[in-house]
């Protein structure tokens, strides 16, 4: 079998750092971080990716503030919160639970969120910063995913990586951010041409199209190394985009689902978090 890529114990280690780093700073007098994360609705999914919020900001000893409406709730009612939240100095980061509901303009409400508090990464001009190569704060998946290609030490400079998404919480910014660090990256999406051509001859490929097992064999090589960003639900079983049984024992190296990008991307989160409250207390 090929090497296994273990976001869990990757994230545990980050986090176990961050734990460490936060107590250093309680202890010279300053307060804890503070995460705010906004949930519109009751979608189940939704409700256990911020239990899982929760628990992880508990174990690091940032402070969680969860702000719960009804699916029906308006948008002015929305922006009202989040502006209000903008200016609460005791809170670091704010996170929107996405997905929301059809009547809630998405961009907009990413947009509202101040870039000096958005723990997601996703606001257009934390995005910008993030193709300009002049931010510290990145969108979680992206940023998990270049942590697991450092921390197991698979080139980066240099490197021929496709990824196959271009969603903008995924491929496009995780694209830039490779782009940053002298990868060749290629973009692949629903609509490319010959796409196992291109994806067969990656040294990286990522994968966050949301078809589950759609990577198969004849889309890789024996170097390939894979990041499988897809959690889908198949015969209430989880698995990636990328068919793992049919795959691991081809390529270089790979990520399980579950147990690969997504403890990365909390641990990217907290550590956005970390990054926003040092900011704040150092002014």
């Amino acid at each position: 079998m090929s090497i296994l890529i273990d976001g869990k114990s990757t994230a545990q280690k980050c986090n176990s750092i961050l734990k460490d780093s936060i107590n250093e700073l309680v202890q010279k007098g300053n307060r804890h971080p503070k995460l705010t994360v906004i949930q519109v609705g009751n979608v189940p999914a939704s409700s256990l990716y911020i239990r899982n919020k929760m628990r992880a900001c508990e174990r690091v000893g940032i402070l969680f503030e969860h702000i719960t409406f009804e699916a029906d709730v308006t948008q002015s009612e929305l922006l009202k919160t989040i502006e209000q939240l903008n200016h609460n100095e005791i809170v670091d980061g704010i996170l929107i639970q996405l997905p929301l509901p059809k009547h809630i303009n998405e961009d907009e409400i990413i947009s509202a969120i101040a870039p000096e508090k958005d723990a997601d990464g996703f606001n257009p001009i934390t995005l910008g910063h993030v193709m300009l190569n002049t931010s510290d704060i990145f969108p979680g998946t992206p940023k998990g995913i270049v942590r697991l290609l450092e921390e197991y030490q698979i080139p980066i400079e240099g490197a021929n990586i496709v990824v196959v998404g271009r969603s903008n919480i995924v491929g496009k910014p995780v694209a830039s951010m490779l782009t940053n660090k002298s990868a060749t990256v290629t973009v692949c999406h629903s609509k490319t041409k010959n796409l196992a051509e291109i994806t067969k001859r990656a040294d990286i490929l990522i994968v966050a199209i949301g078809r589950a097992n759609f990577i198969t064999k004849d889309f890789v090589n024996e170097k390939t190394t894979i990041i499988d960003v897809g959690i889908n639900k198949v015969n209430d079983k989880f698995c990636g985009d990328v068919d793992f049984e049919n795959v691991k024992d081809i390529v270089h190296a790979i990520t399980p689902v579950p147990g690969g990008v997504g403890p990365m991307t909390i641990s990217s989160l907290l550590d956005n978090v970390f990054k926003l409250y040092t900011k704040k207390i150092e002014q």
